[in-house]
């Protein structure tokens, strides 16, 4: 609300930002991005490396911030190796159909939305940082891809962040 509000922009339309719709002009964008420091971003926007650009970690890293946060960076990561090697999409597709074999059809959806992901490779809608994308990794098959190393060093880094946040709240 504050940043809408020294914006001059409506919460709507600041909400409309931060999901990635078209609606809101490129000055508004660039508004956005200056005030967070991140217009230099704009040339990785342009490129369409931006979903490949780590995000800073949330605020919050209690309850379920730590694991969403967690998994945004499995996908940011894997995005970034499917985009090395394309090859790579395939594998994922495989995961994708053995885990329908025996999936509950509740998440037919979700591996459907996948597969299309996976076809048109629209990575920016993996590594979203919204509640939206935030469903959608639970039904991922991306960190598979990923080998166990960098996996477990992803953990190991967002449990010791979890940590640090932990200790400075109760200090």
């Amino acid at each position: 609300m504050e940043l809408a509000r020294q914006l001059g922009i409506s919460r709507t339309t600041l909400q409309a930002v931060e999901r990635g719709l078209p609606s809101p002009s490129i000055g508004t964008y660039l508004a956005v991005m200056a005030a967070l420091g991140l217009a230099a971003d704009l040339a990785l926007l342009a490129t369409g490396e931006a979903d490949t650009v780590e995000p800073a970690p949330p605020s919050n890293l209690e309850q379920h911030g730590a694991q969403d946060y967690q998994s945004l960076l499995m996908h940011v990561a894997a995005v970034r190796m499917l985009k090395q090697n394309p090859r790579l999409v395939d594998r994922a597709a495989a995961t994708l159909e053995r885990w329908r074999v025996t999936a509950d059809p509740l998440s037919y959806p979700l591996l459907d939305r996948w597969r299309r992901i996976l076809e048109t490779r629209e990575w920016r809608i993996a590594v979203a940082a919204d509640e939206r994308g935030n469903q959608l990794r639970q039904a991922s098959p991306l960190p598979t891809l990923l080998p166990q190393d960098k996996r477990l060093g992803i953990i190991r880094r967002v449990k010791e962040m979890k940590q640090k946040a932990r200790a400075a709240t109760t200090a």
